[in-house]
């Protein structure tokens, strides 16, 4: 892993977040993100190290060497701007204040398996992919 990756730690049995991985994945042109399940023992570790308590935050949380690292709408919004392009125009959410922005993120992120439906299992990466995940 280089120094400036960032770690996407994504619920791994949610089919929402395994895709919104491999959405992330097909546009990273600059290879910033490196990503883990919630539920695998490198993601545990992470979460332990930061004091993130997954029992509010259960869905997608960006860490930043050295910088801090963010959840919910501040993760999703921080990873459309390092994804560049015309994705940098999300920055216009950040005008919305983060409790309003949580507060519809929260919202889809319950009903995420009920709208999206569930895996049995964490995603598997395929062979090209495995690189890109952690642990």
């Amino acid at each position: 892993m280089k120094e400036n990756n960032k770690i996407i730690l994504f619920d791994g049995v949610c089919n929402l977040c395994n895709n919104s991985v491999l959405f992330v994945i097909k546009r990273d042109k600059k290879d910033l993100f490196r990503y883990a399940s919630l539920q695998s023992e490198i993601g545990q570790q992470l979460v332990r190290e930061r004091g993130i308590d997954t029992s509010q935050v259960d869905s997608i949380i960006l860490i930043e060497r050295g910088v801090a690292y963010f959840t919910k709408s501040d993760a999703a919004l921080e990873i459309a701007q390092d994804l560049g392009g015309l994705w940098k125009l999300s920055s216009v959410f950040s005008w919305i204040p983060k409790s309003i922005r949580d507060v519809v993120y929260d919202f889809v992120a319950r009903n995420r398996y009920k709208w999206f439906g569930k895996k049995e299992s964490c995603m598997v990466p395929t062979p090209e992919l495995r690189a890109k995940f952690l642990g």
